[in-house]
């Protein structure tokens, strides 16, 4: 690789790295419809143009002090900037990169995009940052136990559902082979004898006369 080539590509990060920290920092005071774009094409002075919205003069002039800022964290020269005296328009000149920090009716009636804005350049906006804990909020946010994720649920429930119908088809197996099988009869239990009571019958036994002797009486009589 030559060293053209390697000066371009280290050219094209600071670029981009430069261009990250300006949005950033107009991000950080909440700017309106940034937009970003590519103007190698049509300036040898600078390569691209940064075109940000602010509510009012406060807010222009915050963005443009934040911007400074967080170009110059990121290792660039400090920039300059023009009309800040009445904040409707700011210019951040830092070298490669151009920032328009206008109010709304400004940027309507200039309308810098018909200009510069041929080729676009697309930005990650609005992207979370990490937030700063505070010491009461770190041994806080210890105490609390950490949330099971729902994926971990779902994946659970998934889980059982197949586990339940492996089970069922289990019992259904139990059920055919039980049903195959010959049924067996259990021999049934003896029940005891019952005793047999004799009721006992008085018989009354009436004396009979001895045979022949009725008509021995009556032939004494006669």
């Amino acid at each position: 690789m030559s060293t053209s080539t390697k000066s371009d590509s280290a050219a094209k990060k600071d670029v981009t790295k430069l261009q990250r920290a300006i949005v950033d920092g107009l991000e950080d005071v909440k700017a309106q419809d940034i937009q970003v774009f590519n103007t190698e094409h049509l300036s040898p002075l600078f390569e691209r143009v940064i075109v940000a919205s602010g509510a009012s003069n406060r807010q222009t002039k915050a963005l443009a002090s934040s911007v400074r800022d967080a170009v110059k964290k990121a290792g660039f020269a400090v920039p300059r900037h023009e009309g800040e005296e009445n904040g409707e328009w700011i210019i951040v000149d830092c070298g490669q990169c151009v920032v328009h920090i206008m109010q709304p009716t400004i940027r309507q009636y200039y309308r810098l995009e018909e200009i510069w804005g041929d080729k676009p350049v697309r930005l990650k906006l609005g992207g979370a940052k990490p937030a700063k804990i505070f010491a009461s909020e770190d041994a806080s946010a210890e105490a609390k136990p950490a949330k099971k994720p729902a994926a971990k649920k779902a994946v659970a429930a998934v889980d059982g559902k197949t586990v339940v119908k492996k089970a069922a088809a289990k019992k259904s197996a139990a059920a055919k082979t039980a049903a195959d099988k010959p049924a067996v009869k259990k021999p049934a239990a003896k029940k005891p004898a019952a005793k047999k009571t004799t009721a006992l019958k008085t018989v009354v036994v009436k004396p009979t006369a001895p045979r022949g002797g009725a008509k021995k009486a009556a032939a004494k009589k006669a």
